[in-house]
């Protein structure tokens, strides 16, 4: 059996590259995502079919993938498809269940209290098997089958690190975004630390120098196992990245009221990781000096040996 792994780049990426080996898929596997220095970094060596980028609610992209994922399907090699999202799960789902694939969607961390839109649409779908990663609101069709963040705890250090070297990680969405943020680091942050800032979209009067749109994959992840604190947006992507390298970061939600996002889900995220104490989660304009010195007193590391994801293979 071939197996069609589906995700957009960014966190649905890093989920479902994280959550692969936990689901014992055992056969040939090859990646449909776009194509980005994340993408082409993480996925380096596997098989990967690029297919055009769709943002949130973007109905000209999804249409793209779909025309795309007709082309990728045709063939008969795939018998299998798995996705953690966004949109290109729907485009990819809809001819597979057409010719008769199995289809597992797995809802993404960020989705605490219910689906996404998404998740929304491709259980609509017959025979597409669906999970949670919340057991409060696993019922019907959707299963609870185990979270990414499973396995992580917070350690304290036993000597707190000075704040030298910090990563700055505000996402690289094209159409939003975060400036209360960046704002408020260019006051907050100390002017003789080393800092690496990636700020996608976001721009603010007075740009720190330095400050990038985009940062390669393996870059970035290499910067933050050598800083001594991590700030990031509420993302998922973001979260695991600094949770492999070792880091409690500052993590702060974009809101939809300022235009930061479509929906409130990273506040969502915020709290759901706040209270596994894996981030410190702070509001934008809330963040101050001693947020800094409390995130590089603490660590995080993997606890025993993390349960298989609980699925329908």
């Amino acid at each position: 059996m071939t197996t069609l792994l589906v995700a957009s780049t960014g966190g649905h990426l890093a989920e479902l590259h994280d959550l692969v080996p936990r689901l014992g898929v055992q056969d040939d596997c090859v990646w449909v995502t776009f194509d980005s220095p994340q993408s082409r970094s993480l996925l380096d060596g596997q098989e990967v079919i690029h297919v055009p980028p769709a943002s949130s609610r973007d109905v000209a992209g999804a249409v793209r993938d779909l025309v795309a994922a007709r082309r990728v399907l045709c063939g008969g090699r795939f018998r299998r498809v798995i996705s953690t999202g966004a949109s290109v799960a729907a485009s990819f789902f809809l001819p597979a269940v057409r010719r008769g694939l199995a289809c597992h969607y797995i809802e993404s961390a960020t989705r605490t209290e219910g689906p996404s839109l998404t998740g929304r649409l491709v259980a609509g779908l017959p025979r597409t098997r669906l999970y949670t990663q919340y057991p409060a609101w696993a019922r019907g069709r959707w299963r609870y089958g185990g979270s990414i963040f499973d396995g992580y705890a917070p350690l304290p250090r036993p000597k707190p690190r000075p704040v030298s070297r910090i990563v700055v990680a505000l996402g690289t969405h094209e159409r939003f975004g975060f400036p209360r943020l960046l704002a408020r680091l260019v006051d907050v942050l100390p002017r003789e630390a080393e800092i690496l800032w990636q700020v996608g979209a976001t721009e603010v009067p007075g740009m720190p120098a330095g400050a990038r749109r985009q940062v390669p994959y393996a870059e970035m992840q290499q910067a933050m196992r050598e800083a001594d604190v991590v700030v990031t947006h509420a993302g998922v992507g973001s979260a695991l990245a600094a949770i492999r390298a070792g880091h409690r970061a500052i993590y702060v939600p974009r809101r939809r009221a300022y235009g930061e996002h479509v929906d409130d889900h990273q506040v969502e995220m915020a709290r759901e990781l706040g209270r596994r104490g894996l981030v410190l989660a702070r509001e934008a304009d809330a963040v101050t000096a001693e947020d800094l010195a409390q995130a590089a007193s603490w660590t995080v590391g993997t606890v025993g040996s993390v349960v298989p994801f609980r699925w329908a293979a």
